[in-house]
């Protein structure tokens, strides 16, 4: 039996009741999928899954993403590896929905914790159903009536500015062209409506001057963080976040540096 524990904050739940490393039946596929839309992250703890496990568990959902960016498990093309330590600090520092780059963002990211460091390492959610629930009507009616750019040159200028950065992601550049999204997006379960844009792939809003798109994306960037939309997770080995990328940012805290952090992500097509 799953039982669902609902965070204190507006987004978020712990679920317990069951084993993923046992296959799921159908209706329990379609509880879950229920459950993350309504919660939009989910918090599994204590699941000592192998890569196939982790694998199969994905495949429940959709079709299995991979990212042009990062190394992946051996074996294992659609798992990513987000390891960082001493020598290889984080370079993800916004917050950010990942891979919004693309024409058909992520459904959502299973990020399981293989090596936590002994302090820090949490991640923050954001709800961006709630963030666009808290404007005024004349805003949301004025956002509901613009697109906005992404892009992967925009998110990735860090490593894209280190040596051999371009040449090491020049496929990448090539296949992730900049690409127009609406600023406001509906949930395709939920039918709430989404605040779609983030400070790390976000570069500019269509049809608007420099001045006004800074301005206004300034705005949103920092609506959308605000700490009442805002679950904070602290990780445990072998815990697992699973995010819906429709409706939720998320953010890294690397306040762990220089210690060692390593978590394996599979990233579901949308």
């Amino acid at each position: 039996m799953i039982k669902v524990e609902k965070s204190n904050s507006v987004l978020g739940a712990t679920i317990s009741g069951f084993d993923l490393s046992k296959p799921f039946l159908d209706d329990e596929v379609t509880n879950f999928v229920q459950v993350l839309s309504e919660n939009e992250v989910v918090f599994i703890e204590d699941q000592n899954i192998s890569h196939e496990e982790h694998k199969r568990l994905a495949a429940y959902f959709g079709t299995l993403q991979t990212h042009p960016a990062y190394p992946t498990v051996e074996g294992f093309p659609e798992i990513t590896i987000l390891e960082n330590d001493k020598d290889n600090p984080s370079k993800i520092e916004e917050w950010h929905t990942d891979m919004t780059f693309k024409a058909s963002p992520p459904l959502g990211s299973i990020l399981i914790g293989r090596i936590i460091p002994e302090t820090g390492g949490d991640t923050l959610f954001a709800s961006l159903s709630a963030a666009f629930s808290d404007l005024d009507q004349d805003m949301q009616h004025k956002l509901e009536n613009l697109n906005a750019i992404h892009s992967f040159e925009h998110g990735f200028k860090e490593s894209l500015a280190e040596k051999g950065g371009r040449e090491r992601l020049a496929e990448a550049l090539k296949e992730n062209p900049p690409i127009s999204h609406p600023v406001v997006k509906t949930h395709p379960i939920t039918n709430k409506k989404i605040l779609y844009v983030n400070r790390l792939f976000t570069s500019h809003i269509e049809g608007m001057n420099v001045s006004e798109s800074n301005e206004l994306l300034e705005f949103l960037f920092n609506h959308i963080q605000k700490d009442e939309f805002v679950c904070r997770y602290s990780w445990q080995k072998n815990s697992i976040a699973f995010w819906d990328n429709r409706s939720v940012l998320h953010k890294p805290v690397n306040d762990y540096w220089p210690q060692l952090r390593r978590m394996e992500r599979i990233t579901i097509e949308g």
